[in-house]
């Protein structure tokens, strides 16, 4: 008897929806894309149990008639696609033929289409892949398609979906980026409770993006000025050919100022030809933009927009059509690098001399808005209105929080115990940046350092008690406490000090009852994005729980009442924005416990001791002394060390007494 065997429809359907279908925002991005193909002036998205229970997407587009509904149901019928020379060129977002087939596949569907030349429509009703009913309706001129209980007949794939707060996370993700990328069409997402973005038709893209992150954020973004170039071949590619008409790159979007920075990628929008992609080619791009201005670990904000002729990148390169080739990658690498470098040129600040700075503006106030660029778009650049300067938008010092051991490592390689000319080996006294790595992870040791290896071996964690009879002597650029024990000679970051210190208080606090708050004598309000309204209304409780109390004021902005003790006026918005971005997207769904050392250690952070702040002898001892008090004093919440031990024996060892 054959192996071999052909799967029966409804499984290969069931197959293919693997690909297309992943979580009920794989759904909404199929729909919306099939809505803008047809024209749609306006999208609506209804959600329930996000998603999980129901998706609605209705348009205004062109709609179809009572035969091509049928047909669209078939695998790989679709209206994009004629013959094989069209791969080449595809112009529009859905081209498969697959997103109606493999939804049908795994939900309960009901479509209702009608042409605007018809006088009545059509409803058609799947289920599990199976076709219900067909019949006649009367309903308005597009297309509305309602998907109910996904993967109800897949029951397996139906246990991979995560928290319903999750889940309209993304599809609140997913809206949000097709409205940018459509400020001419009108986008609507509600669920039966909230309405979570609403966003009329505008002109221009700055309106759009005032429209869904606020005044705020658009104050914070750089205008990346049109930039349009001839697409030229790499050294490593073959040469245009004569008859070949040169293609045309055009860049242009928002990208954050150098002050502005986040701790993840969320933040990163890139889209070619209007179609929301995932490309690694131009995320390195914006990492080269961003090199020496930005301290590595941290990601800007871009919306990045890259429009070529059709035939210069493939998007037939995944089934969700998330990932595109271009056909000339070193100069889209380039040329989307250096339009980024030129934008950040007009507002990135010049560290140091405010005076100076000052006086240079004032000699050449036309430097900023007409900058000699060359190359192609220059002229585009010329006529580009300068932006207000980055000191009118303060962010926390560069100097303050150190982003990695790294920059301590950089410190600590410039103290030295003596100015003789011979300097210890750096092995020996633990300054390189291998034997920092022990500092990192204090919890995931496996065996404490006996007595006779802590005294031998630099650049060991100590244990509380090691730390109990420590002599504050002085600090070194009011950043870090030099003290001596019997033990030798320890270096203390008093930020990350201080913030282990806070971080338990906070922590022990909130487990044993409610954190205090302090009232402010003004009510700070703030603009949430829909991503970050759907977090807030998850951990609301929560965050009252933590010494805020902040209240929704219309659609989408928050008023702020009351902050964590500690917490100055001019941080409260900062430290919200940063817990509700801190939650990663698979992360939204974590414990109870989490989420509190999450909050806890973003509320220390920013209650702190600052670097840069003179502490006289009895702040220094009373600091150590509470940090002598805690269950790990090595490290930071974050996992920064916060304390260098070198030990008498190696301090001898570089004074050639053994």
């Amino acid at each position: 008897m054959s192996k071999i065997r052909i799967l029966p429809e409804n499984v290969a359907n069931k197959i293919a929806a693997g690909e297309v279908v992943e979580r009920p925002a794989s759904v909404v991005k199929e729909l919306l894309e099939n809505a803008i193909d047809a024209g749609a002036r306006s999208i609506r998205i209804e959600v329930e149990s996000g998603g999980k229970r129901m998706i609605r997407v209705t348009d205004d587009g062109s709609g179809m008639s009572h035969d091509d509904a049928l047909l669209a149901f078939e695998r790989h019928a679709t209206s994009k696609l004629r013959t094989a020379d069209d791969l080449l060129s595809i112009a529009t977002l859905g081209f498969r033929g697959e997103a109606l087939p493999s939804i049908a596949a795994i939900s309960r569907l009901l479509l209702e289409t009608r042409t605007p030349e018809e006088e009545q429509g059509t409803r058609i009703e799947f289920a599990g892949g199976k076709l219900l009913s067909v019949k006649p309706a009367g309903v308005p001129a597009g297309t509305s398609i309602s998907v109910a209980d996904i993967f109800y007949c897949v029951p397996a794939r139906r246990k991979f979906l995560k928290s319903e707060t999750t889940e309209l996370g993304h599809i609140a993700s997913l809206a949000t980026h097709y409205a940018l990328a459509h400020p001419d069409r009108q986008f609507l997402l509600k669920t039966p409770t909230q309405e979570i973005l609403n966003c009329a038709p505008v002109e221009k893209l700055s309106d759009r993006v005032y429209q869904i992150f606020g005044r705020q954020a658009l104050d914070e973004l750089v205008e990346i000025p049109a930039n349009e170039a001839a697409v030229r071949s790499a050294i490593t590619e073959p040469q245009l050919e004569a008859d070949e008409q040169a293609a045309t790159l055009r860049v242009t979007g928002f990208t954050s100022r150098p002050e502005v920075q986040r701790s993840n990628r969320n933040g990163i929008f890139t889209f070619v030809n209007r179609r929301l992609v995932r490309d690694r080619l131009l995320l390195h791009a914006i990492g080269e933009a961003y090199r020496n201005i930005a301290p590595p670990g941290v990601f800007p904000v871009v919306l990045l927009f890259l429009d070529l002729p059709y035939q210069e990148v493939d998007v037939n390169v995944h089934p969700a059509k998330i990932e595109v080739r271009f056909r000339h990658p070193q100069f889209v690498h380039d040329f989307t690098r250096d339009a980024l470098r030129h934008a950040l040129s007009i507002a990135r600040p010049i560290p140091g001399f405010p005076a100076a700075r000052a006086a240079a503006a004032a000699a050449n106030p036309g430097d900023a808005g007409d900058f000699p660029a060359s190359g192609a778009g220059s002229g585009a650049m010329r006529g580009y209105a300068p932006m207000p300067d980055a000191s009118a938008f303060p962010g926390p010092p560069r100097a303050e929080i150190p982003t990695s051991f790294a920059a301590s490592a950089a410190i600590a390689e410039t103290f030295e115990l003596t100015g003789a000319p011979d300097r210890p080996i750096a092995q020996r006294l633990g300054f390189d940046s291998a034997s920092a790595i022990d500092f990192l992870l204090p919890a995931q040791r496996s065996e404490a350092p006996t007595a006779e290896s802590a005294a031998t071996a630099p650049g060991t964690l100590p244990g509380p008690g090691e730390i109990a009879d420590l002599k504050p002597l002085g600090q070194v650029n009011a950043s870090f406490i030099v003290a001596v024990n019997s033990e030798g000679l320890w270096i203390i970051d008093q930020h990350v000090a201080h913030e282990r210190v806070l971080f338990e208080q906070h922590l022990r606090a909130r487990r044993e009852g409610t954190v205090g708050g302090q009232r402010m004598l003004v009510p700070l309000v703030v603009e949430l994005n829909p991503r970050q309204l759907v977090v807030f209304e998850q951990i609301g409780e929560e965050l009252r729980a933590n010494g805020f109390e902040a209240e929704l004021m219309g659609a989408r902005s928050v008023a702020i009442q009351a902050a964590p003790a500690g917490i100055a006026g001019g941080d409260a918005e900062k430290l919200l924005f940063e817990i509700l971005d801190g939650l990663a997207r698979e992360s939204q769904a974590i414990s109870i416990d989490s989420l509190q050392s999450k909050i806890a250690a973003s509320t220390s952070c920013h209650a702190a001791i600052k670097v840069n702040t003179p502490l006289d002898a009895a702040k220094m001892e009373w600091l150590l002394g509470e940090l002598s008090k805690t269950e790990y004093p090595m490290s930071c919440p974050h996992g920064r060390p916060v304390v260098l031990r070198y030990s008498m024996r190696e301090i001898e060892r570089a004074f050639k007494r053994i």
